[in-house]
């Protein structure tokens, strides 16, 4: 899902290189726009560091240079996708209604940011195949993702802990149907409305888990 501001551990000690000058930190950053754009139409396997380069102006070697790897590349854009969401979300990660209110407006802005959502869901489909440079980070994503939007549901529903399992399987079932309606917004955008979708899950399973709390009102 492209759309949580999910805090990762790296992993190895592959980094990019630090440029010294701005224009070398701007060239950087044009490699890592292109290469966005390049693995969103085409996947990582598909797309080549001969194209990402001759795109950007840069001979393979150039790119490298910067990167180091191709799975670098990679990774650093996926990176840079989560630190936008990060500025996104400001200094403090909200907690129970008010992240689950995030994650309806996080549906909302990528509607308008369509290039994000097909990179995310062009890859996070492909890195489920062997060796992906890319299933750490989403294994990891999705470990940290269950874990925020449990505990948004434990702290909005105030579950007892005899019933706190409940939220784990309502956090799964929250991110599959994020991730299922940008699959299905990048086919047919006129026909699915992400932020409305998203908005009637969450509101249909708080009143599942806590009917007391946002279940209809008791007639009488």
């Amino acid at each position: 899902m492209s759309n949580q501001s999910v805090s990762r551990p790296a992993r190895g000690p592959a980094q990019p290189r630090t440029p010294r000058s701005p224009e070398a930190r701007q060239r950087q950053q044009d490699i890592l726009a292109i290469a966005m754009d390049t693995f969103a139409a085409r996947g990582y396997n598909n797309a080549s560091l001969a194209e990402i380069a001759e795109r950007v102006g840069l001979t393979q070697a150039g790119v490298l240079h910067y990167f180091r790897s191709k799975a670098l590349l990679l990774t650093s854009v996926l990176e840079l996708r989560d630190q936008r969401d990060i500025e996104q979300l400001g200094p403090e990660r909200p907690q129970g209604l008010d992240f689950l209110r995030h994650l309806v407006d996080t549906a909302l802005r990528n509607a308008e940011r369509e290039g994000i959502v097909r990179l995310y869901a062009v890859l996070s489909a492909e890195s489920v195949t062997d060796d992906h440079p890319a299933q750490d980070y989403f294994r990891d994503r999705y470990d940290g993702l269950r874990a925020f939007v449990a505990d948004a549901l434990r702290e909005a529903c105030e579950l007892p802990s005899d019933r706190s399992e409940s939220a784990g399987d309502a956090a799964n079932a929250i991110i599959a149907v994020m991730d299922g309606l940008q699959v299905q917004w990048l086919l047919a955008p006129d026909s699915v409305d992400m932020a409305a979708s998203t908005d009637l899950v969450v509101t249909s399973l708080l009143a599942t888990l806590a009917p007391e709390r946002f279940g209809p009102p008791a007639a009488g």
